[in-house]
């Protein structure tokens, strides 16, 4: 079966969310199981640098530019897994990141950018590559969004099963209606039952509306989002399209994520030897971030982006109980300048009980799972998430608001869960920082139990969200939408 997969982001190329990640590790997963799968991305200064021996593969006519556009092709760096570019640095090779330029503004022409993108996924699913054509286009979030409008623009014979995979509704491609004109999509295409969104233009909508399946990251979330409270402005469509909507979770790459063999930590561990691993973790930890070097001590980690949706200014508003309760709190991130700014101060205040580094810094990301006796996740909402995964791996019990993947993932602490030796963590429903606080409450009570606190650690660390079962979960989706297609 072969399979192209359309996304913007590549780890550890070119990431600005979880993005990266899954497509990074969802093709190798593929690969394993007899899937033959490839991958689109932009010709981002990032990939071109670090793909050698990049090949040509077509010279496409697009609206997007008077000359010729390349598609290369190049075998990403340590793997067998390949990947097409298109290579217009007009339009990609730019300082900043894949959506903005170092002022953090968004660039005025990125409706081009990942119009040409659409337009270059849709190429290759039609033929551009006379060596290769997939069985599946497979396109993630609103950045390849109009591939599969262009497919439908297609003569049916050109046209090959779409899948859309959602990673976040609220990111919806939002354009100007005035840029219609430019993708080179029929006229009919701009309306309701299209990419018309309120007078705009979505790509996300178009994925939506014009692919034969959809997919998101949760099973949860994938109920969520067919409601108001989580719909954006979309869950009438995706009411209307719930029979082709399914939720398969994300996976951990183990490669990158497993304590055992970890060169960040101090020292290795694994189920066994998690206690002494974590020790070591935590008191490297705290003398790292200028903590209070405290082995009994409560801390609590958060790696995430600082944002509204992150839930990091409930977070915020709760530091002084934390604190006052007796923890500490380790975090790393970046995001919305308000709130960066009060946890700044919150360091300042609470200086030994909270340390804050605004940035991103990847072996410290590690050492936060390691050294964290909890992860803090009150999201407002959460398609999937990836650091609760990673947090179980290295037997930081995640304490969540239960929304999207967290629900799917983390299981309660409560009587019932404590008995049959399934609780994994801490979850809460409301969206306050007295709920997240009860929640630590909770959790405190139960961490001065070693022994009740080490069999809640053992089940975290055993837990499979392994990509290896993703990969069976999507090969059997594509496996569906063939026999659909055919029948």
């Amino acid at each position: 079966m072969r399979v192209l997969h359309v996304t913007a982001e590549l780890y550890p190329w070119v990431k600005s969310g979880g993005l990266g990640d899954v497509a990074a590790a969802l093709s190798p997963a593929q690969a394993a199981i007899g899937i033959d799968a490839r991958l689109l991305v932009p010709g981002f200064a990032g990939f071109l640098d670090a793909f050698a021996d990049v090949t040509d593969v077509a010279r496409l006519h697009t609206p997007f530019a008077a000359e010729r556009v390349r598609i290369g092709l190049a075998r990403l760096p340590g793997t067998d897994c390949r990947a097409y570019l298109v290579d217009h640095p007009a339009l990609y090779d730019r300082p900043g990141n894949p959506y903005a330029g170092p002022d953090g503004n968004d660039w005025p022409d990125n409706h081009r950018r990942f119009g040409l993108f659409g337009w270059a996924a849709a190429a290759l699913a039609r033929g551009a590559d006379r060596g290769w054509r997939p069985q599946i286009l497979h396109c993630h979030d609103w950045h390849g969004g109009l591939a599969p409008a262009y497919l439908a623009a297609s003569p049916a014979e050109d046209r090959v099963d779409t899948l859309f995979t959602i990673h976040n509704l609220a990111y919806r491609g939002l354009f100007s209606g005035a840029v219609f004109p430019e993708l080179g999509l029929p006229a009919g295409f701009f309306a309701v039952d299209g990419v018309e969104f309120y007078g705009q233009t979505s790509y996300l909508k178009a994925g939506l509306f014009y692919s034969d399946h959809l997919s998101t990251v949760s099973p949860t979330y994938a109920r969520e989002i067919q409601t108001p409270d989580f719909g954006w402005g979309l869950d009438g469509l995706l009411r209307s399209r719930a029979g082709v909507l399914t939720g398969i979770l994300n996976g951990v790459d183990p490669q990158i994520w497993d304590p055992s063999r970890d060169a960040a930590l101090p020292r290795p561990y694994g189920v066994d030897d998690a206690p002494a691993g974590k020790r070591a973790a935590k008191a490297a930890l705290q003398a790292r971030l200028g903590l209070a070097e405290n082995p009994d001590v409560a801390l609590f980690g958060v790696v995430s982006r600082l944002t509204w949706q992150k839930g990091l200014d409930l977070l915020l508003a709760a530091v002084p109980g934390l604190v006052a309760g007796g923890g500490q709190l380790a975090l790393l991130g970046s995001g919305d300048a308000d709130v960066e700014a009060g946890f700044a101060a919150a360091a300042r205040t609470h200086s030994g009980r909270v340390a804050v580094e605004l940035g991103y810094d990847e072996p410290l990301a590690h050492q936060i799972f390691a050294g964290a006796d909890l992860v803090l996740l009150p999201s407002r909402f959460e398609p999937c998430g990836l650091t609760q995964l990673y947090a179980l791996r290295y037997g930081a019990l995640p304490l969540v608001r239960r929304v999207g993947g967290l629900a799917d993932t983390v299981v309660d602490a409560t009587a019932v869960t404590l008995a049959d030796a399934t609780a994994t963590g801490f979850a809460y429903d409301e969206e306050s920082p007295a709920a997240l606080l009860a929640a630590v409450g909770r959790a405190l009570a139960l961490m001065y139990q070693p022994a009740v606190w080490r069999r809640i650690m053992r089940q975290a660390m055993t837990r499979d969200f392994s990509w290896a079962a993703a990969a069976r979960r999507y090969r059997a989706l594509y496996r569906t939408m063939r026999a659909d297609s055919a029948g």
